[in-house]
């Protein structure tokens, strides 16, 4: 394959420029000058909308529950009416903690439609999580989901709940015969959307707050990204026509298995579902590999995310072999890097989707993706994240903020029009975050490539990365520490063949006192979610090595 940077320049001109299909303008944003898209969407009740062009094409299926694009809007209509009957208007909150469902999603976009801010909860919180955010956010209305609430205690103290298997027909019927014209409530394009929750040095989640601009924004973004990447692909290296290629789908079928309260379940796939008439196919409980390649083979699903140990545990399965998984022809990776043998794994597994095997690199703070590889160039670069998105601005700073040059890692910092607006409720961890020009401060280290492609250290932070969760070791150790038989304690990742990383806990047990990993196992489950259990212990004698500034030295603790 020749070199594709000239031929991508040409492209994004093309695609960009005047009278483009992706037609770029600078315009002010939040104070700052920004490139946006000229022709977009204002809102997200703008977006639910314009899926009527969709009709009675499906939409979202649960088992037998298969919705069409026209269900969609009038159960978002009525949702819409329902939350207003109840009182619920713009800026307040409804939070949302059920398992990924079709009333997810029409209760997002309700809320949204009103003006109303959704809080996205983590399914897999303990009560003690829900109750923090539901401190934070302090929803209106929890709509959730039976398990989740008999798990937790609650949809959070206090809080007016609406229980999805008991009483979601007769919120719906209040509103019944509304239409989204009915709704009429001024919405801004900056106006904020969600709150997606993300873990924090602080030990306690963030809510990261994402505009209807920055929604937006993602979806168009990411299909321009798509189309730059095509185009140059086909210019540089045209596909042999030999007849074996396979025909495009007639309608996309996404396997839904990216939780909804991320970024990759909700605008990954919800969004861009949406925008181009495509299908979301979810199912119940927790992942089962052959349940969900019978779902590939019953529902034709053409594209699923392998995050975390998704695709391995699906590829490497004894039975794979005996399901028809020829319709899938789209893998995408995210919320960590996919090693160059996962990669492979998937090319081999799923070979119709070989040439299209993606990544993107984002975050629910930088909301729109800020780097994307795929195709050709992901087989000559598997470690990069790819080339920097169209519509970002992305440097790599030293500790003095200072820009670096090519090839010297640093601190990654972006900016664009869909940066999050700040983290919900706290002030200073959005200083720290955001600086007054509006940059974004990853909080990830790496480096661009001479070519200009982006390249992660994912060991250079603190942060365990496991099964795509974001785990940060503050939390647990925080936990641990408040143990009766605990003196102090050490979390950090452990690499895993499938999930990436495991979490590891070394433990100074308190002066004559006994640690159990098995009783400090069951004191993290009562307060902190199962991902975040440590499957590894050690229980060290000695006190943990530290440096001169009081630091625990986890590098020692690796070795």
């Amino acid at each position: 394959m020749c070199n594709s940077v000239g031929v991508r320049d040409d492209v994004i001109q093309e695609l960009a420029g005047p009278g483009g299909l992706f037609e770029m303008a600078a315009e002010e944003v939040l104070g700052q000058p920004a490139a946006v898209f000229a022709t977009r969407m204002r809102s997200l009740r703008e977006m639910a909308a314009n899926t009527a062009d969709f009709g009675d094409r499906e939409f979202l299926v649960l088992e037998d529950q298969r919705h069409t694009f026209n269900d969609f809007i009038a159960q978002v209509a009525a949702a819409a009416t329902a939350l207003q009957q109840r009182g619920i208007g713009h800026g307040d909150r409804v939070a949302i903690f059920a398992a990924n469902c079709p009333e997810w999603v029409v209760s997002f976009f309700a809320a949204s439609s009103i003006g109303a801010i959704v809080s996205a909860y983590n399914g897999w919180w303990t009560a003690d999580e829900v109750n923090f955010a539901t401190a934070l956010s302090e929803p209106a209305l929890v709509v959730a989901d039976r398990p989740r609430l008999e798990r937790s205690g609650s949809g959070g103290a206090g809080t007016p709940c609406l229980v999805i298997e008991d009483d979601w027909a007769d919120f719906l019927a209040v509103g019944a015969g509304a239409t989204l014209d009915d709704v009429d409530v001024a919405l801004a394009e900056d106006d904020p959307a969600v709150i997606l929750f993300t873990s924090g040095t602080t030990g306690r989640p963030k809510g990261a707050v994402a505009s209807h601009r920055g929604l937006i924004g993602f979806v168009q973004s990411t299909m321009m990204n798509g189309a730059v990447r095509v185009l140059t692909e086909m210019r540089t290296d045209p596909p042999a026509d030999d007849g074996t290629a396979p025909s495009p789908p007639a309608q996309s079928v996404t396997l839904g298995t990216s939780p909804l309260f991320h970024v990759s379940g909700l605008y990954g796939t919800t969004l861009i579902s949406m925008v181009t008439g495509g299908k979301i196919v979810y199912r119940r409980g927790r992942f089962d590999p052959e349940a969900v390649l019978q779902l590939i083979q019953d529902e034709g699903v053409t594209a699923f995310a392998a995050l975390g140990s998704i695709g391995s545990r699906l590829v490497n399965h004894p039975r794979f072999g005996e399901f028809d998984t020829s319709s899938v022809v789209n893998v995408g990776f995210g919320g960590a890097p996919a090693s160059p043998a996962v990669q492979n794994l998937m090319r081999q597994g799923f070979p119709n989707a070989a040439h299209a095997v993606g990544m993107g690199y984002g975050s629910s703070e930088s909301v729109a993706v800020v780097a994307t590889i795929g195709g050709a160039e992901y087989r000559e670069r598997p470690t990069s994240c790819g080339q920097v998105a169209i519509g970002f601005e992305t440097e790599i700073r030293g500790p003095d903020s200072q820009v670096l040059p090519t090839g010297q890692e640093g601190d990654i910092w972006c900016r664009s029009a869909y940066t999050m607006l700040e983290y919900w409720n706290d002030p200073e961890a959005t200083a720290a975050a955001i600086d007054e020009d509006r940059w974004l401060n990853t909080g990830d280290i790496g480096c661009f490539d001479d070519d200009g492609y982006l390249y992660i250290n994912s060991r250079a932070r603190d942060m365990i990365l496991r099964n795509a969760e974001n785990i940060y070791p503050i939390e647990i150790e925080y936990r641990l520490d408040a143990h009766p038989s605990v003196s102090e304690s050490a979390v950090f990742g452990v690499d895993h063949p499938e999930m990436g990383q495991e979490v590891k806990a070394v433990v100074v047990p308190a002066d004559g006192a006994e640690a159990n990993p098995e009783d400090l196992a069951q004191w993290c489950e009562e307060v902190l979610a199962p991902y975040k259990i440590p499957t590894l212990w050690q229980i060290r004698p000695d006190p943990l090595p530290r440096n001169a500034a009081g630091k625990v030295v986890k590098r020692e603790l690796h070795a």
